[in-house]
Order: C-alpha cells, then sequence, then structure tokens
C-alpha cells in the first residue's frame, strides 16, 4: 500500500468542498477547539481508566501488564490531539491497537468519530468496516470474565456504529451550515450586482435622455447666440425674435433638466415617465415647428392616417429620433433644406427617414460628443426596431428607422 493509492491517509487529504476548513492543515487552535481536544481527552481517559479498573478486579492480569497497559492506554489519549491533523491515520492506528489493549478503546472511539467528521463518506466506510471486522478480536484475545464472547462483540459493534453515525452526522450539519452561509453570500453578492446594474442602467438611461432632450434645446441656443454674435448690426425686430427663441429655448431645457432632476429624485413607475406630457407623434408638428422657427428648412411629410393612435412608446420613440435628426443636420449642415419623411400603420410598423443635402458654403461647426446616433440605434433595438444612418447620395446624410406597430 502506498500514500499514491490511498490519498485520504495524507495529512492533507481534501475533505468535501463544504468544509474547507477541515483539509488537514495546521491552523491555530481556538478556544472552541481547546475546549472539544479536552473534552475528547477527558472522555477517552475515563473509559480507559474504566478498562484497566476491569483488568485489576479481575486479579489474574500480572501487575507488569496492567502498568504497559496503563502507559499504552495514556499514549493512545495523547496521541488524539493530532486527530484533526491525522484522522485517518490515527483511527487505524487505534483500531489495530485496540484489537490487543483494552485500554486504547476510548481513544479509538474517539478517532473514528474524528475521521467520521473531518473525512468523506468513502475512507469513513473503509476505516469503519475494518473496525467493525476487528471488532471481535479484543474479546476473543483478553476476553471479560464478567461478559460473554457474544456479548462484548455485539456492545463493540454497536459502540462503532454510533460512534461513525454521530460523527457523519455531525459532518453533514456543518455542510448545512456552511452551503447556507456560502448561499447567504453569494445571495448578497447577486443582489449587490443587481443593485449596481440597476444603478448603471438607470445613468445610462438618464444620459441618454439627457442628451435627445436637451441636445435639441441647447443647439438653438448656440445656433441663435451665434447669429447675434456674427450679425450685431441686425434689425431691432431680427434681433428681438432671435432674444426671445433664446430665451424660449433656454426655458425649455431648465423645464427638461428639471424634469430629469425629478424622476432622480421619486421612484420611478412603471412605465419610467414624468409627470410633465411626454413627446408622442400628436408633437412632431410643433418640433419641426420650433426648427422652422430657429432658421432652419423642414419639410414634414406625414403618411399615417391617424397618428394618435400609435403605442405611445413607439412614438415617443419617433419623436426622438426626429429630433436628433434634426438637431444633427443644423449642427452640420446649417442651411440645408431637411425633409423628414413618417409612414407605415398598423401591422406594418412605423418607418421615419430624416434626410439632408450636403451643406453649401462653409460653416463653423457646433461641438458635439458624437454618441446621439449610438443611443437612438439602441433606443431603436429596445423598441425591437431596427435604425441606420450614413451618407446619402450627393454628399447629403440621411437616418432611417424602422419600429414596429402591432396589429
Amino acid at each position: 500500500m502506498t500514500r499514491t493509492e490511498y490519498p485520504w491517509l495524507l495529512p492533507s487529504a481534501m475533505a468535501d468542498p463544504e468544509l474547507p476548513g477541515d483539509r488537514g492543515t495546521r491552523t491555530r487552535r481556538t478556544v472552541r477547539d481547546w475546549a472539544v481536544d479536552i473534552t475528547a481527552f477527558l472522555c477517552a481517559a475515563l473509559i480507559g481508566m474504566l478498562a484497566i479498573a476491569a483488568i485489576e478486579a479481575d486479579g489474574s492480569t500480572p501487575e507488569g501488564i496492567v502498568l504497559i497497559d496503563s502507559l499504552i492506554g495514556a499514549a493512545s489519549c495523547c496521541a488524539l490531539w493530532v486527530r484533526r491533523r491525522w484522522p485517518a491515520g490515527l483511527a487505524i492506528t487505534l483500531t489495530l491497537l485496540s484489537t490487543v489493549e483494552p485500554a486504547a478503546a476510548g481513544a479509538m472511539l474517539v478517532a473514528l468519530f474524528s475521521l467520521a467528521v473531518h473525512r468523506p463518506f468513502r475512507p469513513v466506510a473503509l476505516v469503519g468496516a475494518g473496525a467493525l471486522a476487528v471488532a471481535p478480536v479484543q474479546p476473543y484475545l483478553r476476553p471479560d470474565p464478567e461478559t460473554s464472547f457474544v456479548a462484548s462483540t455485539i456492545i463493540g459493534v454497536l459502540l462503532v456504529l454510533v460512534v461513525l453515525s454521530w460523527g457523519m452526522v455531525v459532518r453533514s450539519r456543518r455542510q448545512l451550515v456552511v452551503t447556507l452561509r456560502e448561499r447567504a453570500r453569494r445571495a448578497e453578492t447577486e443582489a449587490a450586482l443587481r443593485a449596481e446594474q440597476a444603478q448603471r442602467l438607470a445613468r445610462e438611461d438618464i444620459a441618454r435622455e439627457m442628451h435627445d432632450v436637451l441636445a435639441h434645446r441647447l443647439t438653438l441656443l448656440s445656433v441663435h447666440a451665434g447669429a447675434l454674435e456674427f450679425r450685431p448690426d441686425a434689425p431691432p425686430a431680427e434681433v428681438a425674435r432671435a432674444a426671445g427663441v433664446i430665451r424660449d429655448s433656454a426655458h425649455e431645457a431648465l423645464q427638461d433638466l428639471r424634469e430629469i432632476i425629478g424622476v432622480l429624485r421619486s421612484p420611478r413607475d412603471g412605465d419610467g415617465e414624468g409627470d410633465r406630457p411626454q413627446p408622442t407623434l400628436a408633437t412632431l408638428d410643433a418640433l419641426v415647428a420650433e426648427s422652422r422657427l430657429a432658421g432652419m428648412a423642414v419639410t414634414l411629410d406625414n403618411r399615417l392616417a391617424d397618428p394618435g393612435a400609435a403605442p405611445a412608446a413607439t412614438g415617443r420613440t419617433v419623436y426622438r429620433i426626429a429630433q436628433e435628426a434634426l438637431t444633427n443636420a443644423r449642427k452640420h449642415a446649417p442651411g440645408a433644406e431637411v425633409t423628414v419623411t413618417v409612414d407605415g400603420g398598423p401591422g406594418q410598423g412605423i418607418t421615419v427617414e430624416v434626410r439632408n443635402p450636403a451643406p453649401g458654403e462653409p460653416f463653423e461647426l457646433v461641438p458635439g460628443s458624437g454618441q446621439g446616433l449610438i443611443g437612438l440605434t439602441e433606443r431603436a433595438t429596445l423598441a425591437g426596431g431596427r435604425l441606420d444612418h450614413g451618407p446619402d447620395t450627393g454628399g447629403g446624410f440621411a437616418v432611417r428607422a424602422w419600429l414596429p406597430w402591432a396589429s
């Protein structure tokens, strides 16, 4: 027999994954460990002293043998201090020793109990089977005058079965406790991850909404402020009109920002909508009118028979797509005529297309983040549709999206 054939005999033998603390490694003893070890030592010593007392009471055993029995019994009890590090080896040694030494029976029972607690079923079953097999040997070699051979054998077998069963019950309870702790720790970790993911998604939603809403307003402010800067000699009526647009856009931007902050401060409802009316297809005309007031040439071709019948979420997505596309056209192609086309119906979905030709003359670019179209693509995908964008024929640019509309 080699150690490689029976790795569970090694001091570092692997225990069940549920009990990582019982791997046979040397750890610092706790107060509880000292209490348990002292109790186990005293129990083994008590059984050993009872066996020595029975031998002395018999009177047929020489005093030298009784002295040797006492020394072996004491050594067996002291050996229990290494039962955590060598549970299998100690149990085998004490089992063999107890076949000829009654004083080692108590230490053998404690060792079997420790083996059942600190090792899985397979080594416990092997060592336990050996202990049951040699149970008749000790009554045969050193019989008790007051107890028959059969009774002594049955008592020995029952004691082995009791300590092994008790040890496996203790081990099962420890496994259950460790499993429950691991589940609780895993549940806490998963809850923290879900909370972190929800927070991240909420931040992304807020960032996307702020971009979609505020970029349109701030672009109007930039365009009209630039017009006032480069045309200081403009007629008073035109200056007043531009100043009015700047004031209205700033007011709308503040309202939109206040709405987003209100969403942050209050719990979100099922639809995630605020108290203010959300944009729909019915408000698309107002968006186009606002862009025209800012000086853009916008043509709206709304071919929907009943825009108000469209789903609220779909209409809001169409509005945001048109808003972002008009904002980009105002930034990158000022002065160019923009065409907004909306078509579709129940069962066939809604198609929104925004096209603009290339700008006619050089202009100063309005800074942008470049994330608007990415956000629109994600928004359309989440709604179950698709969005395409890119250069158009003739050097222009086109944004085309399709969104589902159930029949």
